[in-house]
């Protein structure tokens, strides 16, 4: 070990530990590891602060040395109202800081939790976050660890709960020195070497991965994580990861005397990721579901290609809204094979899987980053947002979405390292010409400009054609709290009806209906009930008793007599 000026040997203790005394070894000081004989020195891998990058000496942090405001915070449950936010573009700055200067505007929308994209340290300034290798210390260019305590305990303080992506399924490709300290991957996944869960030595990986999460939790007064990727985690134990972490996060919540969620995504459909423990599930708390955005992304946009195929067929967007899953044992044509298995409805509470018209992943992982305000009209954007809004499913708004904002999320990266970002480039582009697009159409993602331009401008909700979008998100989300119908999460209490063409919806939620016209002609629909009030209208609409005319690519939230 190197601290303070010297070399410290480091002696073998039990489990493959090596320890050393260093006397003065306080807060604010620098120290790194020296490893088999090798004279460069090494970032500690649970480090917490990392102020001169990942391929720097870490320096010791002192988590009471923060004074927090938020004694009287509670916490916040799901269901609610999600907003995804990546640090580095929600604002010009790109910093944690910044970002607080944002929270009355989510305030204002309504918002009940906000999920942070990755912030642990990775290499180069910019980046989605995703590439990480210091899975416990926030990235020092967005403000190091005392700023995003200063961002969670202001978020507390404007009644807003705060997740953290948090990214344990693989490693970046830049300073990800975790393996030479001992067995801490096994195998390959998608984007390369798969964490050890279940071989030789993985009882303190598994223990590393657990720290790290209850320390999120505990020390950065956090209220959830998001987990990228669960089926990429490779592991056949008794007891899985997953489950062993969600019984750790309930004893931590109890003793911390306010609620803590576990938010997956999971690309496997299965209802076991939701169901809770004591029941023989995995019991996380909530899941993605992406097949209920591919079902509103093909009826929007029309898209049918790649996963959107087996979206694209009338019918689907109502038997997925519900059911959550299209794909429940059912063949999908993307994967070639039956894929997932059925949502008792009768059991599972819709709140456990997060709906969302747009995500980074959906928005960025497009050749061009373009949101879906570039491909639809703005009746087909308030109709999306009235469907997720008004579902029982936990509504998640990706930012800028609630304004409908004009400009692209585009994958961006800032390696240092010449031939890595040359590797970066060319890979994006080898992958989109597969899919037939051009190299033009697809920007570099190592040019700064592809990060600036994917940064929200601050200045469209105060124009006139954005403000009407985002009045209608927040009008939406105050519907929500003030009509308890909106918000109720069982799947056996809500009805969705479509016409032949399923383009005509109507949404059940007690005494409120929602129907939705997502054609370009008007339509008419007979309630099953007459009207008593009008809540809500998007576009052309008229209400005479138990029919409703819809303009095309219009809705009306109304309220029928009992």
């Amino acid at each position: 070990m190197r601290a303070l000026g010297a070399d410290h040997p480091m002696e073998a203790t039990q489990g493959g530990w090596w320890q050393a005394q260093v006397p003065g070894l306080e807060a604010g000081v620098d120290y790194a590891f020296l490893l088999d004989d090798d004279d460069t020195p090494l970032p500690d891998p649970r480090s917490l602060w990392q102020p001169d990058g990942v391929h720097g000496p870490t320096r010791r942090y002192d988590h009471g040395a923060f004074a927090w405001t938020d004694d009287a915070w509670t916490g916040r449950r799901l269901p609610g109202v999600v907003y995804e936010l990546h640090v580095g573009t929600f604002t010009p700055e790109g910093t944690l800081d910044a970002a607080v200067s944002r929270l009355d505007h989510l305030a204002a929308l309504g918002v009940d939790f906000v999920e942070v994209m990755p912030l642990n340290a990775f290499d180069g300034h910019h980046g989605w976050g995703y590439d990480g290798v210091l899975w416990g210390a926030v990235h020092e260019p967005y403000g190091g660890p005392d700023a995003f305590k200063r961002f969670v305990d202001a978020c507390h303080a404007h009644g807003i709960a705060v997740l953290l992506d948090v990214v344990y399924n693989h490693l970046g490709p830049s300073g990800a020195y975790l393996p030479r300290f001992g067995p801490y991957f096994s195998g390959e996944n998608a984007w390369g070497p798969s964490l050890n869960l279940d071989g030789p030595g993985s009882d303190e990986v598994r223990a590393y991965v657990i720290d790290n999460a209850l320390g999120w939790l505990r020390d950065f007064h956090l209220d959830g994580l998001r987990l990228d990727a669960v089926h990429a985690l490779r592991d056949t134990r008794a007891v899985p990861i997953l489950t062993e972490l969600a019984a750790e996060v309930d004893a931590l919540s109890a003793g911390l005397g306010r609620p803590l969620s576990l938010i997956a995504e999971s690309d496997l459909n299965d209802p076991r990721t939701v169901t809770a423990r004591e029941a023989g599930g995995v019991g996380m708390s909530a899941q993605w579901c992406d097949d209920l955005h591919h079902a509103l992304h093909a009826a929007l946009t029309g898209e049918d290609h790649g996963y959107y195929r087996d979206f694209a067929a009338p019918g689907v967007l109502a038997h997925t809204l519900s059911h959550a899953f299209l794909h429940a044992g059912t063949w999908s044509s993307f994967r070639g094979r039956t894929h997932g298995a059925p949502v008792d409805t009768a059991r599972l509470p819709g709140h456990r899987f997060l709906a969302y018209l747009q995500n980074h992943d959906q928005i960025g992982n497009r050749a061009a980053g373009d949101r879906m305000a570039a491909t639809v009209s703005s009746g087909l954007l308030g109709c999306g947002a009235a469907l997720v809004l008004c579902s029982p499913y936990t509504p998640m708004v990706f930012m800028g979405e609630e304004w409908g904002a004009g400009t692209p999320w585009q994958f961006f990266a800032s390696f240092p390292d010449p031939e890595l970002a040359r590797g970066v480039r060319e890979g994006r582009r080898r992958e989109f010409a597969a899919h037939g697009w051009g190299e033009a159409d697809v920007p570099d993602p190592m040019d700064p400009a592809t990060r600036d331009r994917s940064v929200l401008d601050w200045g469209e909700p105060e124009r006139a054609s954005h403000r009407a979008v985002l009045e209608l998100y927040r009008v939406l989300i105050a519907l929500r709290r003030s009509h308890p119908e909106l918000a109720d999460p069982r799947l056996d209490r809500y009805r969705v009806t479509a016409d032949a063409g399923g383009r005509v919806l109507t949404i059940h939620r007690g005494r409120v209906r929602l129907v939705c016209n997502l054609g370009n002609e008007p339509a008419a629909v007979s309630l099953d009930a007459p009207a008593a009030d009008v809540l809500l209208v998007w576009g052309g609409a008229e209400v005479d008793g138990r029919e409703t005319r819809l303009g095309a690519e219009s809705f009306a939230l109304l309220r029928v007599q009992p």
